[in-house]
C-alpha cells in the first residue's frame, strides 16, 4: 500500500512539472477545462432552461480563475517546479533506496527455519563443516573478485558462539531445503586487516577498525560451492538465487543481511547486539 501511494505521489508530480515546463500541456487542460464547462452549461440548460445563464456565468468565472491561476504559476515556474521536486523526489529516493524490490518471494521458509531455531536454542549444537582445500580460495575467479581474501580467518572457534551456531543453521538449511552447499569465507576480523581493507577503497570496505562486527565475530562473509569450486559471482543466476535464499533464511534467524544495504554486500550476515559499536 505505501509503495502505491509513493507512486501516485511521484505521478501527481511528474504531472505538475509536466504542467509547469510545457505551455502547450496547459493549453491542452485549459481547453479540456473550457470544453468541460460547455458541456457542464449545455447539460444544465436541458435540466432547468431557466439556470442556463446562470450555468454560463459559473463556467465562465471558473475558466477565467484557471487562467489566471496558470499565469501566476508561469511567472513563478522555477519556484513551482523547485517546490515540486522537493515534495517529490525524498518519497522517491527513500522508496528507490529501500531493499524490497529486491527480493522475491519464497514461501514457507521462515517458518521452517523459526522452528529449527527454537530446537537449536533448546541446546542442538550443530558442528562446524570441514575446512575447505585453501586452494579453493586462491583460484583465478576467486581472486579476480575477492584479490584480498588470501589473507582472511576462516576459524569457527573465533566466532561469537551465538552467531556462530545461528550460522551454522543457515547453512544446514540452504544445504538441506535448498541444495545449496555454502563456505565461509571470513569471520573473524582483526583491527589490522579491517584497517587494510578500509584503505583499500569504498569498493572493498567503508568501515575502518572496531566498526565492524567482524572485530567481535559477529558477522561472516559466505558463497556457494558448486562442481568442487567457490562461487562468488553476483551475474550468475544460480548464484543470486541462492544469495536471496540465504538472505532470506539469515532473517528468519534474527541475522542482519548485507544485501539490504546501500552498497549491498549479498554473502554478508552479523548478529547485531546492544552496546556493540556504539549502538
Amino acid at each position: 500500500m505505501l509503495i502505491v501511494l509513493v507512486l501516485m505521489y511521484f505521478l501527481l508530480a511528474c504531472f505538475a512539472a509536466w504542467l509547469l515546463l510545457f505551455p502547450g500541456g496547459r493549453e491542452l487542460v485549459l481547453q479540456s477545462m473550457a470544453n468541460l464547462g460547455l458541456r457542464v452549461q449545455r447539460r444544465a440548460g436541458h435540466w432547468h432552461r431557466g439556470g442556463a445563464g446562470r450555468a454560463g456565468a459559473l463556467g465562465c468565472a471558473a475558466q477565467s480563475t484557471l487562467a489566471r491561476a496558470w499565469q501566476a504559476l508561469a511567472r513563478h515556474r522555477w519556484v513551482a517546479l523547485a517546490a515540486v521536486l522537493l515534495l517529490g523526489l525524498p518519497p522517491l529516493l527513500a522508496w528507490l533506496a529501500s531493499g524490497g524490490s529486491m527480493l522475491g518471494s519464497y514461501d514457507g521458509g521462515s517458518r521452517v527455519a523459526n522452528v529449527q531455531l527454537s530446537d537449536l536454542l533448546m541446546g542442538e549444537q550443530l558442528v562446524p563443516p570441514p575446512a575447505p582445500p585453501p586452494l579453493v580460495f586462491t583460484t583465478l575467479e576467486v581472486t579476480q573478485l575477492r584479490p584480498l581474501l588470501g589473507g582472511a580467518s576462516r576459524n569457527w572457534q573465533l566466532l561469537d558462539q551465538h552467531f556462530g551456531q545461528r550460522l551454522l543453521l543457515v547453512f544446514k538449511i540452504m544445504r538441506d531445503r535448498y541444495g545449496y552447499e555454502m563456505a565461509l569465507l571470513e569471520g573473524y576480523r582483526s583491527p589490522a586487516r579491517q584497517n587494510m581493507l578500509a584503505a583499500a577503497g569504498p569498493s572493498v570496505s567503508n568501515a575502518k577498525a572496531f566498526q565492524s562486527y567482524h572485530q567481535y565475530g559477529l558477522a561472516a562473509d559466505c558463497a556457494f560451492f558448486r562442481d568442487g569450486k567457490l562461487l562468488i559471482s553476483e551475474k550468475d543466476p544460480w548464484a543470486m538465487r541462492g544469495y536471496r535464499l540465504y538472505g532470506e533464511v539469515a532473517e528468519s534467524l534474527g541475522l542482519h543481511w548485507g544485501g539490504r544495504w546501500t552498497m549491498m554486500d549479498f554473502g554478508h550476515t552479523e548478529l547485531r547486539q546492544p552496546g556493540v559499536l556504539g549502538k
